[in-house]
């Protein structure tokens, strides 16, 4: 394994590239596949010596492998992290995130405008293990500051947020949570390493869904937990080894290979972003548009803090003939497009859409997603690599098609 030290001086486009790769005595210029579950010894002696620490080398894939532990320390370097541990989605990452550090009588403040599966995991899960658990608006914060006066175990807050794209401030969040001496667990997956730094901001924990941009392709499912050496160790590596949501070396590898392209697609996809984002605000016939970068952003100066660009994503409002907005109208502009996917994968090459009050957030309450402004006509576009001039012009003719 090349030494980390030196690499931690390069910028993130060479250490997404080259960053902690291992090569076998094949010399191999592509990171090598380690498809194996076991491990065998020179000797039971040996054998012994690796399970007790005394010798290192890998003993079994559910505790590490060769291929995920070159994904798990490129990340830790893109990530400016001590160390890194892989897992086999991004909701396995959020599940271990917490539960590898509550137990029954502990505390959780998280903000509310989370993916669904993670409102899941704190609204049914926890309680349910004694855990208590305060939602609260993440842009409030004087929310923050009162759920966090009793004291907690744990923060988790998703900033950009899914799918109404609601920035949170990480840096006061973060010094309100560690005086209520609770570690501080960032979803970062929408900004991307490439765009914010959440560590660089006093978060303690940083978490992707792999899946989304780090593949980029829309290939396969990953996860992937980053914070300090003892944390990774002793916190979640007992929790991993126990419970096994280890990553499958394939799909390390999958994600090492879009490591490779992370930093040059994520600027394209802002770039492409912010052009379709002005088209549709300029258009006259949707509603709110919701883009970090644009200065209408509720929370855009924040986000500009935080983010050096707005990412891929946008949040945006159809409007029926009545001027409100309506599911029958988004269903209509979905359908009638011909270049976009309807899809609710987000962070492709291509350029996906959905109806989040029907798809990622349909569990909830009508009265819990209008709490979140996921209203019936708004949907999430996740802008990829193709012409944004193509993109445009499939929702100019779209727009056009349902025009009321």
């Amino acid at each position: 394994m090349n030494d980390t030290t030196d690499q931690r001086n390069w910028r993130s486009a060479t250490k997404a590239v080259r960053g902690a790769t291992m090569r076998s005595g094949f010399g191999e210029t592509s990171e090598a596949i380690f498809m194996t579950s076991g491990y065998v010894y020179d000797t039971a002696e040996a054998a012994e010596a690796r399970f007790k620490g005394e010798e290192e080398g890998f003993i079994y894939s559910r505790y590490a492998n060769p291929t995920v532990a070159m994904f798990e320390k490129r990340m830790a370097l893109l990530e400016g992290a001590e160390a890194a541990v892989a897992t086999a989605s991004g909701m396995a990452a959020i599940h271990a995130a917490l539960l590898s550090q509550v137990t029954g009588g502990d505390r959780v403040v998280a903000s509310r405008a989370l993916f669904g599966s993670s409102l899941y995991i704190l609204e049914e899960m926890l309680p349910g293990f004694g855990v208590d658990v305060t939602i609260v608006d993440g842009t409030d914060i004087d929310q923050w500051r009162t759920a966090l006066a009793p004291g907690a175990k744990c923060v988790l807050m998703e900033t950009p947020a899914n799918p109404t794209l609601e920035v949170i401030d990480i840096a006061a969040v973060c010094d309100l949570a560690h005086q209520a001496g609770a570690k501080v667990i960032v979803d970062n997956a929408f900004a991307t390493p490439v765009l914010q730094h959440p560590l660089e901001l006093g978060a303690d924990i940083v978490m992707y869904s792999a899946t989304k941009h780090i593949d980029g392709h829309g290939r396969c499912m990953g996860g992937v937990i980053l914070g300090t050496e003892e944390f990774i160790a002793d916190t979640m590596g007992p929790f991993m080894k126990h419970t096994g949501p280890s990553l499958s070396p394939f799909n390390a590898w999958v994600m090492l290979k879009g490591l490779e392209s992370l930093d040059l697609r994520v600027h394209k996809q802002s770039e492409n972003a912010a052009r379709v984002a002005r088209f549709l605000a300029d258009h006259g016939q949707t509603g709110q548009v919701l883009y970090p970068s644009h200065a209408d952003h509720p929370q855009h100066e924040i986000a500009m803090k935080q983010m050096s660009e707005g990412g891929n994503m946008i949040a945006f409002e159809l409007l029926n003939g009545a001027g409100k907005q309506s599911k029958e109208a988004a269903f209509a502009f979905l359908n009638a497009l011909d270049l976009v996917d309807i899809s609710n994968n987000l962070g492709d090459s291509k350029s996906l859409i959905t109806h989040p009050e029907t798809t990622t957030h349909q569990r909830l309450t009508p009265e819990a997603r209008e709490v979140l402004g996921i209203g019936s006509g708004l949907v999430r576009l996740s802008v990829g690599l193709e012409d944004p001039d193509d993109l445009i012009e499939d929702m100019a003719a779209a727009l056009e098609k349902t025009k009321g």
